[in-house]
């Protein structure tokens, strides 16, 4: 019996087959026997094994994976597929993981913005068009980074901080404090004096948005020892496989995220793609009945959960009620104590060569 998520993802994966077929369809569409073979080549049976091999770690299902190799023109479809996912495997992958690196590096500046409930976030061609402005005419007293000179730190100024497109800061640069040593710049347009606003704004966005701090040298391990460590004393083999769970893990996370996750799996890894899965959690009842299904919510006086029927109970921890939640990253928590500092840079080593 095929269930209705399974003929859903079959469905898809087909009109994914049919998208990439479209073209080469309404070629042949009309074409002679002798024209079919357009889209044979020489090492077809190469190509088709390769094809294979993606797919199956990349794209389809293994229903619709059976579909197409019991397809007639399977060799055609396999060339097209290997041809559309051709990139995974040649000398540019290294930049595609760099971009993804970096998407993923935006997205955990976003995350960590949102967080701590900073402002608005500042443009970065303004900032960029600013810090040509800021530095000579500014930095020779806040110094090139605004981070003080001869002058102050301008990035814990109330000034700095209390503006937010230059109105505050404007009069100031334009009249300067003459007071205090600061000398007028009547001469920069409003234009330039909002660029000069903008490029301190984003220095504050650096320094208060810790989701853009770069960590450097992270890679510092030795990767034959990290798997060593994951297939024998780690016992990380015991959960986890190179070729299921941790396929291709190098291609999609940064080192820096790679190891968050490797330490803090339940906490980090939903924030990189992955999904929180909900926890099993038994209560036993006080005449000894057991339920069992999904925790949907625990605290000191009742228990909720959905059964595998999909009702729906909530219990009161009372006297002789007991609730046990599933906890399968109960090793990992225990590990945190175990673990020395080499081991973890060597296992993130290991982990980062698994493309």
């Amino acid at each position: 019996m095929v269930s209705n998520l399974d003929m859903s993802r079959v469905i898809i994966d087909l009109i994914l087959v049919v998208l990439i077929l479209t073209p080469s369809m309404g070629q042949t569409q009309n074409s002679t026997p002798k024209d079919t073979q357009a889209h044979s080549i020489p090492n077809a049976p190469r190509t088709v094994d390769v094809a294979v091999s993606i797919l199956k770690t990349k794209w389809l299902s293994a229903k619709s994976l059976d579909w197409l190799l019991r397809n007639p023109q399977k060799q055609a479809v396999a060339t097209l597929y290997a041809e559309a996912l051709g990139q995974a495997q040649s000398p540019g992958s290294s930049e595609n993981d760099s971009a993804s690196a970096q998407k993923q590096e935006g997205q955990r500046a976003l995350r960590t913005r949102e967080f701590l409930g900073l402002g608005r976030q500042p443009d970065p061609q303004l900032a960029s068009d600013g810090e040509k402005i800021f530095g000579p005419t500014c930095g020779f007293c806040h110094g090139a980074d605004a981070r003080g000179g001869q002058g102050p730190d301008l990035l814990r100024s109330p000034l700095v901080l209390d503006d937010d497109h230059g109105e505050v800061m404007g009069p100031v640069i334009q009249n300067g404090r003459p007071d205090k040593g600061m000398p007028a710049f009547p001469s920069l347009s409003e234009t330039q004096v909002r660029a000069t606003a903008e490029f301190l704004h984003m220095q504050v966005e650096l320094a208060a948005n810790r989701g853009t701090y770069q960590v450097r040298s992270i890679l510092t391990g030795n990767a034959q020892a990290g798997e060593a460590y994951f297939n024998g004393e780690g016992k990380c083999y015991t959960c986890h496989s190179v070729t299921g769970d941790l396929a291709h893990i190098g291609s999609k996370l940064a080192p820096v995220d790679l190891q968050a996750v490797e330490l803090y799996p339940e906490a980090r890894s939903y924030d990189f793609g992955g999904t929180r899965r909900p926890r099993q959690v038994t209560v036993t009842l006080a005449d000894g009945k057991k339920l069992t299904g999904s925790l949907k919510h625990l605290d000191d006086f009742y228990v909720s959960l959905e059964d595998d029927q999909g009702q729906y109970h909530s219990i009161a921890i009372t006297e002789g009620v007991k609730a046990m939640v599933e906890d399968k990253l109960v090793f990992h928590r225990k590990m945190l104590d175990h673990y020395t500092d080499q081991q973890i840079h060597d296992l993130t080593a290991y982990l980062v060569t698994l493309k």
